[in-house]
């Protein structure tokens, strides 16, 4: 069962709700912190990016940027650009993007279903990431930023969820950038707020789509706390953590693409006749060619596209990894023929999210940076959650999530 709790969120006044929020903070830079948040005290990049307030080149892992962090999170809710609510509740985030929309609850998600594993996870974290967060938690002694969950699709949700998304929002703005909708309500009807308590105490586990080394983090420091406490009884605030929880049904997972600086030594003519033995090679000219289905990749050299479709017996259908099109071009395509054995750590290959679009491949090739881009069909919704199930992970670089969680809308405090 998922257990889950309403909270008393940390959020701006409305008026100031587009100068506070943020894109999260692993998804840009320092210097693009710096320059998005140039001339606005009021943006949340003081509190998730606090090197900005540093001169150029101060190490963002130094202690002296944690304690900023706390600094302004503190000074955030003295000048009142964050106030927190006076009562437990849930919340209702949705995104919309290219017209589509997704609809998510904000809860607080319960640490020990993290350390049990009824909140289950489909990739491998660092500790090194972990760490910063987890300093990044304590320091604040709350969840600045939320992470991003999936949950078995639920009617009784779904309704809730509707009749609260045909009233008046308390947010609703265009996010500058990326030009996603962003749309808030407040869940305090007490009923709505025990039916949504006990309808996630009905699922078997929750999914972690996006945010693992957030997830990581905020549910050590959780247990960390609880260690730490000899008065502890289950029941305290660290106990949770903030989760943004969307129904399965309305996820979509993009592309996440490779592209590779050399051929391994080979010529172009050796590397296609290479592919011949574990694919049907065709090429399809000059025009972006985009994968149509599971085990089909477009191939992009030398100013050509091709597709490439793997040939049967070269995977395992009833194998949850080994049927991954990631696993199939991991092991194909970039250990066996262009000699690259780990996607983490060798400086030969690169990743490019699909919302970025497959042009971004072929002008990295074009400009001489890279040699060859390959294009994959995106994973489903139901392999990650297949995957999260029979207790496997999925190989580096698997999934990207779009829309990305605008950070700021709620905080929530441990304490």
């Amino acid at each position: 069962m998922a257990t889950i709790k309403p909270f008393k969120g940390v959020r701006p006044p409305k008026h100031l709700v587009e100068q506070v929020a943020s894109r999260p903070y692993d998804v840009l830079n320092s210097e693009e912190a710096r320059q998005e948040a140039e001339g606005n005290e009021k943006s949340l990049y003081r509190i998730i990016k606090p090197e900005i307030d540093f001169p150029v080149g101060t190490d963002e892992h130094d202690e002296k940027v944690y304690a900023k962090a706390a600094e302004n999170f503190q000074m955030f809710q003295e000048k009142g650009w964050l106030v927190q609510d006076d009562k437990e509740q849930y919340y209702i985030y949705a995104q919309t993007m290219n017209g589509k929309t997704q609809y998510g609850l904000v809860v607080g998600a319960y640490v020990p279903d993290y350390m049990e594993g009824s909140i289950k996870k489909h990739e491998l974290t660092r500790r090194d990431k972990e760490e910063d967060r987890m300093k990044h938690v304590r320091v604040n002694d709350a969840n600045i930023e939320p992470v991003f969950f999936a949950y078995p699709d639920n009617n009784a949700l779904d309704s809730i969820v509707q009749k609260y998304a045909s009233t008046e929002p308390v947010y609703n703005f265009i996010a500058p950038g990326d030009g996603f909708g962003h749309t808030f309500w407040i869940v305090d009807n007490d009923d709505d707020i025990t039916v949504i308590t006990e309808e996630f105490a009905k699922m078997p586990a929750l999914y972690i789509a996006d945010g693992h080394h957030r997830s990581a983090a905020a549910a050590l420091v959780g247990a960390e706390k609880a260690q730490q406490n000899p008065n502890h009884c289950g029941k305290e605030e660290y106990n949770y953590f903030m989760a943004v929880c969307f129904p399965a049904n309305q996820l979509t997972i993009i592309d996440y693409n490779r592209v590779v600086k050399d051929l391994n030594g080979l010529t172009s003519e050796q590397f296609l006749a290479a592919l011949d033995k574990n694919f049907i090679v065709e090429e399809k000219g000059t025009e972006i060619y985009n994968p149509t289905a599971l085990h089909n990749f477009a191939l992009y050299l030398e100013g050509k596209w091709y597709s490439l479709t793997a040939k049967t017996g070269t995977y395992n259908d009833n194998d949850p990894i080994g049927v991954l099109d990631v696993t199939i071009s991991s092991n194909l395509i970039l250990d066996e023929i262009l000699g690259i054995k780990d996607l983490r750590s060798d400086k030969r290959i690169d990743f490019v999210g699909g919302i970025r679009g497959l042009g971004e491949l072929s002008k990295r090739v074009d400009s001489g940076e890279m040699k060859v881009a390959l294009a994959l069909y995106p994973v489903s919704m139901k392999q990650l959650m297949d995957i999260a199930d029979t207790g496997n992970i999925m190989p580096p670089k698997t999934t990207w999530f779009e829309p990305k969680l605008r950070s700021g809308l709620v905080i929530h405090k441990l304490q």
